[in-house]
């Protein structure tokens, strides 16, 4: 059986480090390239002719990369966070003219992917609900893409809200941003990495979910997923769910 033939770029960032390490352990994945900020991509994409990109770099170049990574005919997996929504469409739409497919993951710890399942899920019967994400204090985007995801889901799964008296913050932003009407907290500390939790509330009773990455190899598991399930995609599909 063939390899599949991987590329990281980021390669010099944690994430990029721990992917590296991962994907050279995996009998099933051959590390041809390593890029990162500055490094011609499109160019080596093509002489590793590498059939998978994995993308950790800065929500300011994922955008132009994602592009390229299409373009090239490569499959893209983005794990860099920061795409807007429309962003997002955008790649879709640009999946379906090249016929190419690939994923981008919030949050590639199994872990993480059943925490939004649950939450989902408990948003039938609990629709008031919040979301706070941890996460260390070097990331740079807040909230973070899986913040941003578990409120779209719950929005989703609920069929109605307590109507909500008129709020005043005493100080700006202390009830957080809000998504769909479910707000959303983001704590920035050192020694965190990334946790997030979803509480819930209903008559007289309260509900948490949480989950919790120790660390950063806790997503390496759903990366080397998304390297070989990726190959077989001929659209763009937004969060691992669709491919476990």
């Amino acid at each position: 059986m063939s390899l599949i033939r991987v590329l990281i770029n980021g390669f010099r960032g944690r994430m990029g480090q721990e992917s590296v390490k991962a994907v050279t352990e995996d009998q099933e994945l051959d590390l041809v390239a390593q890029t990162d900020l500055g490094d011609n991509l499109i160019d080596t994409i093509r002489e590793a002719q590498a059939q998978v990109v994995v993308d950790f770099t800065t929500a300011e170049v994922v955008m132009e990369n994602a592009v390229t990574i299409i373009e090239s005919g490569a499959k893209p997996v983005i794990g860099t966070s920061g795409l807007l929504p429309e962003q997002v469409k955008n790649l879709k739409d640009l999946c379906n003219k090249y016929n190419n497919g690939g994923v981008i993951v919030p949050n590639f710890a199994i872990g993480a992917v059943l925490m939004m399942k649950y939450a989902q899920d408990a948003a039938k019967y609990f629709p008031n609900a919040e979301v706070i994400e941890f996460h260390h204090d070097l990331k740079p985007d807040a909230p973070s893409g899986t913040a941003i995801k578990t409120a779209n889901l719950l929005a989703e799964s609920r069929k109605s809200i307590h109507k909500k008296i008129d709020e005043k913050e005493i100080l700006p932003g202390a009830r957080g941003a809000e998504s769909q009407n479910i707000r959303i907290h983001s704590i920035r500390l050192p020694g965190l990495v990334a946790h997030q939790e979803v509480i819930f509330g209903g008559q007289s009773q309260t509900l948490k979910i949480r989950h919790d990455s120790i660390h950063r190899e806790s997503f390496m598991p759903g990366v080397c997923i998304a390297c070989k399930k990726v190959l077989h995609l001929k659209e763009l599909f937004y969060g691992l769910e669709h491919l476990i």
